[in-house]
């Protein structure tokens, strides 16, 4: 007595696999798209499943604080960026106290810690450079290493340039021999051209507005230690930036500012300033 054959639908359990595969391969495709996908397209794609879903601020590092400009990635804290028409004291407030703590945290991750101070008080922030960081002895010559970490910086504030007023660059020397003080020419001018420099790479590396930048130079009248010695006198040779940010009580000068702005732009023919 022969067997009967089976029937012809006994494969029929590799379609079935083979759609689940498919599946699960479109599965991890969306997944890994959307850990990828910009905020703009992720938002657009929500918005197409649900029309009437609204927008939330969102931490887009996911890790690293709010803050993330596209030259310094998310690794560092930054600023949350509301609307610059509706901005607050405590808003500006906020934006420049994490722009300290972002530079500081910068410093830290470099290495720099020991050369590079970063405070924050009354709104402003305080950053000290010794002159180790970015020029060699008498020389106004910006080092490749200085430029490297003013990069960093200029990423920074970029982000938070619709609350920072003005930055101030001082540059300040050394008094090169014991009870005697240094050539008032050469010591100014040094100590200037090396606020100078500084101020230029901010202009050529950030969008923050040139009126907005102060190139100060204070020669080796105002040091932090006694220039009696070499080893002492060190730290009195640095650059010091002070960053400030908007004061909406004292709207004179942030008009004042706006104007010079404005005046200055529409004189070189800009119809938009890189900064506000």
């Amino acid at each position: 007595m022969k067997k009967k054959k089976g029937g012809g639908g006994g494969a029929n359990w590799m379609d079935t696999y083979g759609d689940m595969v498919t599946l699960l391969l479109c599965f991890f495709v969306l997944l890994y798209s959307m850990s990828t996908i910009s905020e703009e397209k992720f938002k657009a794609i929500v918005q197409s499943f649900n029309p009437k879903a609204i927008p939330t601020a969102t931490d887009p590092s996911g890790v690293g604080g709010p803050y993330a400009d596209p030259e310094i990635g998310d690794q560092y804290p930054g600023m949350d960026q509301p609307d610059p028409n509706e901005l607050t004291q405590e808003d500006i407030d906020t934006m420049m106290e994490e722009l300290a703590e972002a530079i500081s945290q910068m410093v830290a991750e470099e290495g720099m810690a020991s050369t590079i101070q970063v405070d924050y008080a009354g709104g402003k922030v305080y950053i000290h450079f010794s002159d180790s960081v970015f020029f060699l002895p008498d020389s106004s010559v910006l080092q490749p290493g200085g430029q490297e970490v003013l990069g960093k910086i200029c990423g920074l504030l970029d982000g938070a340039k619709d609350v920072i007023e003005e930055i101030r660059v001082q540059g300040h020397t050394a008094q090169a021999r014991a009870n005697q003080a240094n050539e008032p020419q050469g010591d100014y001018r040094l100590a200037a051209n090396r606020a100078i420099e500084v101020v230029l790479f901010l202009q050529n590396n950030s969008s923050i507005h040139p009126a907005r930048m102060i190139p100060e130079s204070y020669g080796q009248w105002r040091p932090i230690s006694s220039n009696k010695t070499a080893e002492s006198r060190g730290p009195n040779r640095r650059v010091e930036m002070i960053i400030s940010g908007v004061d909406l009580d004292a709207e004179e000068m942030t008009n004042l500012i706006q104007k010079y702005i404005t005046q200055s732009d529409e004189d070189l023919g800009v119809s938009q300033t890189p900064a506000p």
